[in-house]
């Protein structure tokens, strides 16, 4: 079994697999972030928002069993009760998928606005 500290996939491959499989499910506004420059906390962050506690759930779930069925494994995930805002931490990359409400309140993308920003097309999902 592969960790979350894989060697296997880079962090940049990590988190555009990510923001790929968050379009699946229908996550929308996904985000790529990319920390390196700013933080050694973790090299990405990939965002995407959701319209409900349901949505947040499928798109979560989405993302462990895929990752899981290629031996990733994230070291934790956060916030899976509440459903509003869940983090799942793969070390390099964080995949943080979000109620839009929680996602405006919260603004990363203003917290991190120095960070380099590339959107992902809804339409390109596999």
């Amino acid at each position: 079994m592969v960790s979350a500290r894989s060697k296997n996939t880079s962090p940049t491959q990590l988190a555009a697999q990510l923001a790929d499989l968050m379009t699946v499910k229908h996550g929308y506004d996904v985000l790529i972030m990319d920390l390196r420059p700013l933080t050694s906390m973790t090299d990405y962050f990939v965002l995407c928002s959701c319209d409900s506690d349901v949505q947040v759930k499928a798109v979560v779930d989405h993302l462990d069993d895929a990752l899981r069925r290629e031996g990733v494994r994230p070291l934790h995930i956060e916030g899976i009760e509440q459903r509003l805002w869940v983090i799942l931490d793969y070390v390099n990359v964080v995949a943080h998928v979000f109620m839009r409400s929680t996602r405006e309140y919260y603004g990363l993308e203003r917290l991190w606005a120095d960070a380099e920003m590339a959107t992902v097309d809804n339409n390109t999902a596999s």
